[in-house]
């Protein structure tokens, strides 16, 4: 097809471009697995889990007072410099800011489709560092733009050749999903490398504001006209509704991309509704954002040691959410957002981000409740699929058994031998657990991430060739299920216990 024209009237490189994926959706799991979206725990989107400033009762905001301001501009279009909104945007920033620095948008997709649509022609070079949010990558592709990927870790080292021919590079910070946080220092000396290699450095702040405001680079805006900054107000408010962003850059920039926006890219809802939000008193730091990133990283320190159990290794983070490691879970990714939206809890499966792989996880913090049922939920699935794997073990063992005898010792495990030397290992996945019968050695302990758990670690009646031998005598004539189980307990275990 290269060189023939589409079939379709648009750009042949279109044709291949597939939308990118995101959390927070709740409408279509509660259709796939029936679950009511009231009874679904979203922890795939991250959003302030403080909840929204019209929850608070010190903030001083009606939402429905602000609803109600803004319908009664319904009929009439909103004045398409939202001088209101800029300059309230720019007091909530701080830093030297004034509105001329301001560009209004209706979140964070629609400024950086902005950005691209002025700065980026067919065929010109933009660096994603790898993994972080994939519609940088989607919108520039949109315009026709070569992607090339770096690793988040070389951003810092950059190849000289490689900025001469970048036009954009975008930095997300805090990182998304990572969570990781750049220092304003680090970030200052990239923007001056950058303008001088004159490549536009896209910093993504969407998320800094439940972070570190402090770590923010806007105060560089003015003095360079290749640095472009972004603010999502959906994130840190709890709004996800209501779309509402800018972005920040030297008057000169800003003059152009207000030029170039959607006349009207804000409606009367979100314009009065922004405007109350960013003049609440303290900017970036007001008592509700204070307030904020307090509960998070309180509830972040209670969820990092809930996630840090066996096949899991949550990694550190600056702001509302967890990036996971679950490599040594032997469950992909999508396996496990699977099963756990399957009990009605969202999580991020992080596949979805470039050259990532199926090992990672992203799960937004929440409220202690929701943080306890997320954990519990993990326990529960993680129970349910090992059990799964057991079962289909034992009757992979249970088959050779019937054709070869019992298995014996396997001495490669890495946990040989995990009850006496010797011992028969037919029956790794017992078919009773848990028998909860502490005759057998077995009995409850506690969990490392809470809770009771039956430990069969003093249980050594399975592991023996006698009992062994009768249990299969058992099931390799009745196979594997209730009945045979309920057979063999009464006719084998209880008689040797």
């Amino acid at each position: 097809m290269t060189g023939q024209r589409s079939s379709l009237p648009v750009k042949n490189y279109l044709l291949s471009l597939e939308p990118c994926a995101h959390g927070g959706l709740i409408r279509k799991s509660s259709q796939r697995y029936g679950i009511p979206e009231s009874e679904i725990l979203d922890a795939s989107a991250s959003l302030n889990p403080f909840g929204t400033p019209f929850e608070q009762p010190d903030s001083e905001l009606d939402l429905e007072d602000l609803l109600k301001t803004g319908l009664e501009k319904l009929e009439q279009y909103p004045d398409n410099r939202y001088m209101e909104y800029r300059t309230a945007a720019a007091d909530f920033v701080g830093m030297g800011i004034t509105y001329e620095n301001i560009i209004p948008g209706n979140g964070s997709t629609e400024i950086i489709r902005l950005v691209a649509e002025c700065a980026i022609s067919e065929g010109d070079v933009v660096l994603i560092p790898t993994p972080t949010f994939s519609e940088y990558e989607m919108q520039c592709k949109v315009m026709g733009a070569q992607v090339k990927y770096v690793d988040q870790e070389n951003i810092f080292d950059l190849d000289d050749k490689l900025l001469d021919e970048a036009k954009i590079i975008f930095v997300c910070n805090p990182n998304n999903p990572t969570g990781k946080l750049l220092l304003k220092e680090q970030i200052e000396e990239l923007a001056k490398i950058c303008a001088a290699h004159k490549t536009i450095l896209f910093v993504d702040e969407a998320f800094i504001e439940l972070a570190d405001p402090e770590q923010s680079v806007a105060y560089l805006v003015e003095e360079n006209d290749y640095l472009f900054i972004q603010r999502s107000l959906t994130k840190a408010f709890a709004i996800p509704g209501i779309r509402m962003g800018f972005g920040i850059a030297s008057k000169k920039f800003a003059c152009v991309l207000n030029s170039a926006r959607l006349s009207w890219n804000m409606g009367c809802i979100a314009d009065t509704v922004a405007t109350a939000l960013l003049n609440m008193e303290g900017g970036v730091n007001s008592k509700y954002l204070k307030d904020s990133r307090a509960f998070i990283r309180k509830e972040h320190d209670f969820l990092m040691e809930k996630l840090s159990r066996r096949g899991f290794k949550p990694i550190e983070s600056s702001v509302n959410y967890i990036f996971v490691d679950i490599s040594e879970l032997s469950l992909t990714s999508s396996e496990l957002a699977e099963r756990m939206a399957s009990h009605g809890v969202l999580i991020r499966d992080c596949n979805s981000f470039q050259n990532i792989g199926p090992n990672y996880i992203r799960i937004a913090i929440r409220k202690r409740e929701e943080n306890e049922l997320i954990a519990s939920t993990i326990r529960q699935v993680i129970y349910e699929w090992g059990r799964e794997q057991a079962e289909m073990q034992l009757g992979e063992n249970i088959k050779a058994a019937a054709e070869c005898g019992r298995k014996g010792s396997n001495t490669d495990c890495d946990y040989y031998p995990c009850h006496f030397e010797e011992q028969d290992c037919t029956f790794c996945f017992c078919p009773f657990y848990p028998c909860e019968d502490t005759r057998t050695g077995g009995s409850w302990i506690e969990s490392s991430s809470g809770g009771q758990v039956w430990s069969c670690l003093k249980c050594n009646i399975v592991h023996k060739e006698k009992i062994v031998d009768d249990l299969l005598s058992v099931f390799t004539v009745d196979g594997l299920n209730k009945e045979s189980i309920e057979k063999a307990w009464k006719s084998v275990m209880e008689t040797n216990l």
